[in-house]
């Protein structure tokens, strides 16, 4: 059961992977939001990291890579760098969990160091989890925060991209695969503790203690009197 569980934490491990890629990557953080007066339906906007895209009509969509990034709203560059630690805690922690399993030779039949290899996949899924959930819900806030504005122009207005949802998914994941593998971990600690606890409580009440004294009994004076009477 606990290697299917194993195999099961790659398997979400692979998929959190490429979904921070994809997060990451896709210009739909924010899409264009036409309301009111501005209700042009055949225009699309999107907004991303790195990039944005534009459409009008039947023409093709045309993108162009931000050219300075201090032109892009803080929220986005923060999410730029974020989603980037993203990414590489997601491939750490991916090769980590490899070593971590029971099949795998890197720590060789030394259990307690793949226990702590597999924890400390753990505790790195869970950090990219929060590197991914912080700047996507916090664009998102804004997103909805800027749309309920009624000093913010209705053209300057944007809704929630689908690399905002794709990005909640990703991180609820990265949870998954880094609360497996504590689980994996506690468990099998418990297993291997159990045991050799009983068998040293067991062997440490045979064994006598060094520092102790051993006083051979002697009848006493009056006991000998007794005997002799």
């Amino acid at each position: 059961m606990r290697e299917k569980l194993e195999v099961f934490a790659l398997v979400l491990g692979f998929v959190g992977l490429v979904g921070t890629i994809a997060v990451t990557a896709l210009p739909m953080w924010r899409v264009s939001a036409f309301i009111g007066a501005n209700l042009i339906v055949m225009e699309i906007l999107w907004e991303g990291l790195w990039m944005n895209c534009y459409r009008q009509a039947d023409f093709r969509m045309q993108c162009k890579v931000y050219d300075s990034l201090l032109i892009i709203p803080p929220e986005l560059q923060a999410a730029r760098g974020l989603m980037c630690v993203s990414i590489v805690l997601v491939v750490i922690s991916l090769s980590v969990t490899g070593c971590g399993t029971r099949k795998s030779s890197c720590c060789g039949d030394n259990m307690k160091s793949k226990n702590i290899t597999l924890a400390l996949a753990g505790i790195l899924y869970l950090l990219s989890f929060l590197t991914t959930l912080i700047p996507v819900s916090w664009v998102g806030h804004t997103v909805i925060s800027n749309f309920n504005n009624p000093l913010v122009l209705d053209s300057q207005k944007r809704e929630l991209g689908e690399a905002l949802f794709i990005g909640w998914t990703t991180s609820g994941i990265l949870l998954i695969t880094g609360v497996i593998l504590l689980f994996i971990y506690s468990k099998r600690r418990s297993k291997e503790e159990g045991p050799y606890s009983d068998t040293y409580l067991i062997e440490a009440r045979d064994v006598p203690k060094e520092e102790s004294v051993y006083l051979e009994r002697t009848p006493s004076s009056f006991h000998k009197h007794h005997e002799y009477v």
